[in-house]
């Protein structure tokens, strides 16, 4: 039996997975699809490495809290016109970035693009939110994780493809004709799921009071923390690759795209195994049982480069497992974070997105900032993300524990 909103059930679930998943894929796709020519263009706009970093940097900071503002947005205006309007920013970027003569045209297409597709996380999980609950919203949401981070995996491979038909401009009119794609999408292949009856008034008051409800709540803080850093440790060792891979190492392009086809099928893998134990384990054990493959990768990234500093499978090793604990990690987390927030679903997933891509900008800013070089930011930052995620959800599990136990029988 379906176990679905009693408020609206415009769209199957299929349905709903697909527009969500094709939605949330602009967001990595614009991360990744360029990485291969990262050192191309820095080089061609006569820029440094660490300005290379800065446009994955203000890329982070602009989806991360662009967030904040186009979920609640959805909340009083529903989902589709908030989606459409927002793309509008994201192929608008795309074309400035692809044109623009100089680094800071590059940074400011970079802040539209991130703009535009804030509604990608946010909203396929607030769409998810209005239609369904309990397993079949994690079955769901797995599908649109699944395609979260399979599609920064298979974005460089097909990067380097464009790169052998033109330049580096032609991955921004890609992206912006994904963008197109998109609005088109939304606007003729998906219903509205946020029906009106189920609106709140647009008041900034509100939206304090919302996010404050979110950030004050520990049912909430818990489990998006423990998201927040293994998405944004994922998030990070993403900008930091081509740097050491093809700059360290000396891959080639096309040999990164490859390279990278393991991260992939990791993730892809971990998503079978994922399916297969959510039919027996609760939600509480998936996640432990990715938390403990994270603190595995993070001592393979901390350990590995320098141990063997020209060896691929040292970077690739630590990937996989990372890959294999998201797909335990995300769909669990995102479900337990989200529940019982049903009348603010929509800042509740851009919460829970701000977090995910907060993440990312935290770690990329950090390695620009700290770090002189992109090993050593992966082999000491990467590692601390994935110690803290791993204590967050220890101390989460002791404070639900207390609370439990402070709570008399009846």
């Amino acid at each position: 039996m379906t176990e679905s909103n009693p408020i609206t059930t415009p769209m199957s679930s299929r349905r709903t997975a697909l527009v969500g998943g094709l939605m949330v894929a602009a967001g990595p796709l614009s991360i990744s699809l360029y990485g291969p020519a990262l050192p191309t263009i820095v080089a061609e706009l006569g820029t440094n490495e660490a300005m290379g970093k800065l446009s994955l940097s203000v890329y982070f900071a602009a989806f991360a809290l662009t967030q904040l503002v186009c979920g609640p947005l959805s909340d009083s205006f529903g989902r589709r016109k908030v989606a459409i309007g927002f793309l509008l920013f994201y192929v608008l970027g795309s074309l400035v970035a692809a044109f623009g003569p100089s680094v800071e045209f590059l940074l400011a297409g970079r802040i539209l693009q991130g703009i535009g597709v804030s509604v990608g996380v946010a909203l396929s999980r607030a769409m998810v939110r209005d239609q369904f609950v309990g397993r079949e919203a994690i079955g769901i949401l797995t599908l649109i994780n699944l395609i979260l981070t399979v599609a920064p995996a298979v974005a460089p491979t097909i990067g380097s493809v464009i790169l052998a038909f033109g330049s580096w401009h032609l991955m921004f009119i890609v992206m912006g004709l994904y963008g197109a794609f998109l609005m088109a999408l939304i606007g003729f292949a998906s219903r509205e799921t946020h029906p009106v009856v189920a609106r709140v008034p647009l008041r900034p008051v509100g939206i304090v009071a919302n996010y404050w409800r979110l950030l004050s709540s520990m049912r909430f803080m818990g489990p998006a923390g423990v998201l927040g850093l293994s998405f944004g440790g994922f998030y990070g060792f993403a900008a930091l690759l081509p740097f050491i891979l093809i700059d360290d190492i000396g891959l080639t392009p096309f040999q990164f795209a490859m390279t990278m086809l393991i991260q992939t099928g990791s993730f892809i893998t971990g998503n079978l195994l994922a399916g297969y134990a959510a039919r027996r384990l609760d939600g509480d054990m998936m996640v432990r049982i990715g938390l403990i493959l994270l603190l595995l990768a993070g001592v393979g990234f901390a350990a590995g480069l320098r141990l063997f500093p020209t060896a691929i499978l040292a970077v690739m090793a630590p990937v996989s497992l990372w890959m294999l604990a998201l797909a335990f990690i995300g769909p669990s987390t995102t479900a337990a974070a989200m529940a019982g927030f049903g009348p603010i679903a929509g800042a509740a997933g851009a919460l829970t997105g701000f977090f995910q891509v907060g993440g990312g900008f935290v770690g990329s800013l950090l390695a620009s900032l700290l770090f002189p070089d992109a090993r050593s930011a992966l082999v000491t930052l990467i590692p601390i993300m994935a110690g803290l995620a791993v204590m967050i959800a220890l101390v989460n599990r002791v404070r639900t524990r207390v609370r439990e136990a402070a709570i008399p029988e009846t």
